[in-house]
């Protein structure tokens, strides 16, 4: 078996390129990340678990036992985030892995261990004490005087520092709970970084900057730059410093980061040794060194943890060299208190003087409350000739960035845009809950009408273009400075919504894991790449390859395209003569605003009743709330023609099915909204037929509504607010939906379903078809439905009898088509 290799992975930029530095075929390579990061982890991935945060060390070491349990014990366990060096420290001794150690990563971790190593080895640093209370900060003042720093015994960029300038701030001050501190003295010089690789008891690659402004500034709301040096006396005495500092750390192979005290500009400064970490350095230095120099420092990181020879690096350029020697790099923060909402947003710097890379947040897109260097307001990198030109162009993007922001009030009421209502008939009552939640907008392809009582505001637009809709939620949303949010509840919207609310900033599935969901091919794919019981399949393209295909998996076989809706084109096959009849529907099948995608799907049919889960995922958590069981007609077609939402929880199939359902969520990368599961109760277990991204249609929320009390809309709106939902059941009944089709193909003469709406238990019938409408039976119509008639009821059968009841009731007259 390949080895396994588990990676804790916490950021949602492209910091580290794993399928560079892991051959995810040689290895199997498994994640524990967060909601937000895992849209950037490869696909090739042999296993992702999701948890809230990569600190937390239950979390981290529950899911890892998970891959354990499916992919084996790890080989090496990789972490790059200084935050996650800890975790994986306490992994590899938990789990006997060779690596890096507690006791190993104590003196880089641990400031006051830091400090003690280095001034035990002549390296100058400042007088550093731990700091537990007032009366130790005082003492710490008398001996060393004023200003005096208070820090995080063990932090990151800046988090908790404090400058106290005297006795009176010093007694306004309240030391932050479960937090150890250490007081520092005060240096009011100007802070240098180095960066690098050490290797052979030696530097073997390395860079010098200067920051423009401090780390503790930018805390403080200014913003953080850096400007490699090319002073060659500089660099020198830098090299000399930092041979000595990190030697003194450790003589192994190791990356590093270095942050020292310079007491002037001159080429011979006096040198303080700030801080080192173990890691590459933060904020955009990965990026400079891989874009200007070509040397990635998260690479050497991995080779290191991996126990693999680092690369022979090339010489460190010398001053004056090739033009673009030097690099530099730009965090703004945000000029309002997060989340907030941006109303301007450019650098309106030309490329020639200004950066060479910039990441500037939309105008009216949001910002959440996220920590770190990499969610900063806005971002830039540079390079030049020199270190002044770098310094240039920082100063000029500094003048001209016009970056605007206003703080998101939670008081104000919430506002939703909702992109595309759907037909009246089937979605009517979800916008109607919907309204009754909080404000809602909408965007769609034609004009509000029935819609109008339920809305604040809408726009027309041509939903297939991801721009015009992008800037319509951005012209609804403005102006407000309440909650907001988007989603929509169609299938052949979702992709665009997902790109849009990526642009936007706002809460959503990532476009990745509706592309996940929507392409049956991907699906199968990853769910069989994670372990999940899923359903043998082949994509095939033509009739000669879905035979060779289902005489590979055996008969029957279901053939579907790869992505519609709505079941079009999905058909069973018994035996090979079925297989001629059915390809050709299958083939020919389409659905308006969707492409089907090349190739159809023969997969292994999965024998036993099928169901539907409704979730709420929220931050990668998925909540499963009503569980649907279907009722299917018209063979060898899946035709739903009804749908039971009943009490499921003490099944003998409920905890694996929650399991199963959890697990899918994480493997497509699912971990926001609200999603509509498919599956099979086969004799082996629950299995997955799809994953939806969306709400779930044929009325099944309202089902959920009424059987559970929980709202499903109401839930999907929260989560495109980034709110909790209330998901606590209030009853446990049964609800019941049934779809009335007409005998033989034709066309709609009368439809009444007012005396079904006078049947006790039931709650609602709805006429889904006009007189004078053409319904077509499958294969050769697409949901040729009559009406729909909902009732409630204290179990199925209850529900059953006012359905029948209803059914009969209903006085419909259907013109028989023509025979051809």
């Amino acid at each position: 078996m390949p080895a396994h290799v588990i990676v804790l992975h916490r950021w949602t930029d492209s910091y580290a390129d794993y399928a560079s530095y892991l051959d995810h075929r040689a290895l199997r390579v498994s994640y524990v990340t967060t909601a937000r990061a895992r849209p950037v982890l490869p696909d090739a991935a042999a296993g992702v678990a999701v948890v809230r945060s990569t600190e937390d060390r239950g979390a981290v070491r529950a899911a890892v036992d998970g891959l354990i349990e499916e992919h084996g014990r790890p080989e090496r366990v990789i972490a790059l985030h200084e935050v996650d060096l800890d975790v994986a420290a306490e992994l590899r001794e938990e789990l006997g892995v060779p690596g890096e150690t507690r006791a190993g990563l104590h003196p880089f971790r641990d400031k006051l261990a830091m400090t003690r190593r280095l001034a035990a080895r002549d390296v100058p640093v400042p007088a550093a004490e731990a700091a537990p209370d007032h009366a130790a900060v005082a003492g710490f003042a008398r001996r060393h005087g004023w200003p005096v720093i208070l820090k995080p015994v063990r932090g990151t960029a800046s988090s908790h520092v404090s400058r106290l300038d005297g006795p009176a701030e010093l007694d306004a001050y309240v030391f932050p709970a479960g937090v150890p501190l250490m007081a520092q003295s005060y240096l009011p010089h100007e802070i240098l970084h180095v960066d690098g690789v050490v290797d052979g008891g030696d530097l073997r690659v390395w860079r010098a900057s200067r920051y423009v402004n401090t780390c503790l500034d930018f805390t403080r709301g200014e913003a953080l730059g850096s400007a490699e040096i090319d002073d060659p006396m500089l660099l020198k005495n830098i090299e000399e410093f930092t041979r000595r500092a990190v030697l003194a750390m450790s003589s192994d192979p190791w990356v590093f980061h270095l942050e020292l005290f310079a007491s002037d500009n001159s080429p011979d400064p006096v040198l303080h040794v700030l801080e080192v970490g173990a890691r590459p350095g933060g904020a955009e230095v990965p990026f400079v060194w891989r874009e200007v120099h070509g040397v990635d420092l998260m690479a050497a990181a991995v080779d290191v943890q991996m126990g693999r020879p680092l690369p022979a690096y090339s010489p460190w350029r010398e001053p004056g060299g090739d033009e673009g020697a030097y690099a530099g790099w730009l965090l703004v923060p945000t000029p309002a208190a997060r989340p907030c909402r941006v109303t301007a947003a450019t650098s309106q710097t030309p490329l020639a003087d200004g950066p060479y890379a910039e990441r500037l947040p939309a105008p009216g897109g949001y910002l959440a409350d996220l920590p770190g260097y990499e969610h900063s307001g806005a971002r830039f990198r540079f390079r030049g000739r020199s270190s002044a030109e770098v310094e240039r162009a920082i100063n000029r993007t500094l003048e001209r960035l016009d970056f605007r922001c206003e703080p998101v009030d939670p008081a104000r009421p919430a506002r939703v845009v909702v992109v595309g209502t759907g037909g009246r008939a089937y979605r009517e009552y979800a916008l109607q809950d919907a309204a009754a939640h909080s404000r809602v907008m909408t965007v769609d392809g034609t004009s509000a009408e029935w819609e109008l009582p339920y809305l604040t505001d809408h726009r027309v637009v041509d939903t297939g273009d991801v721009g015009a809709l992008t800037d319509a939620v951005t012209e609804l949303l403005a102006g407000d400075s309440g909650p907001a949010g988007v989603l929509t509840w169609s299938e052949v919207l979702l992709e665009r919504t997902a790109e849009a609310a990526e642009r936007l900033g706002l809460p959503h599935m990532t476009p990745e894991a509706v592309g996940n969901c929507r392409d049956k091919l991907r699906t199968r794919r990853l769910l069989e790449r994670a372990g999940l019981p899923s359903a043998r399949y082949a994509v095939v393209h033509s009739l000669e390859e879905a035979h060779e295909a289902a005489g590979r998996i055996g008969y029957p076989v279901v053939v579907k395209p790869r992505a519609l809706a709505g079941s079009s084109g999905v058909v069973l096959a018994r035996s090979p003569d079925a297989l001629d009849e059915v390809h050709r529907h299958a083939e020919g099948a389409a659905f308006v605003g969707l492409d089907a995608l090349e190739g159809l799907m023969i997969e292994e049919y999965l024998d036993g009743p099928e169901i539907s889960v409704d979730s709420v995922v929220l931050a990668g958590e998925v909540h499963c709330v009503n569980v649907a069981r279907k009722r299917i007609g018209y063979p060898p077609f899946f035709e739903e023609v009804g749908h039971l939402v009943s009490p499921w929880r003490q099944e003998p199939w409920a905890d694996e099915l929650i399991d199963t359902v959890t697990r899918v969520h994480a493997a497509l990368g699912v971990t926001s909204g609200v999603t509509h599961a498919e599956l099979r109760l086969t004799p082996s277990g629950p299995r997955v037929v799809e994953l939806n991204g969306r709400l779930g249609g044929d009325f099944i929320p309202l089902l959920g509504r009424l059987a559970t009390g929980v709202d499903l809309t109401a839930a999907a709106l929260d989560a495109a607010l980034g709110t909790v939902p209330d998901l606590r059941p209030t009853r446990d009944r049964c609800a019941a939906v049934r779809f009335l089709y007409p005998e033989q193909d034709g066309t709609v003469e009368q439809l009444d379903v007012s005396a079904a709406r006078g049947v006790p238990g039931v709650e609602r019938a709805v006429a889904l078809a006009e007189p004078g409408q053409p319904l077509l039976l499958p294969p050769r119509g697409v949901v040729p439905r009559l009406a729909a008639v909902i009732a409630t009821g204290d179990d199925a059968a209850s529900c059953d009898r006012a359905l029948d009841e209803a059914v009969s009731r209903i006085h419909v007259r259907v013109n028989p088509a023509e025979e051809r």
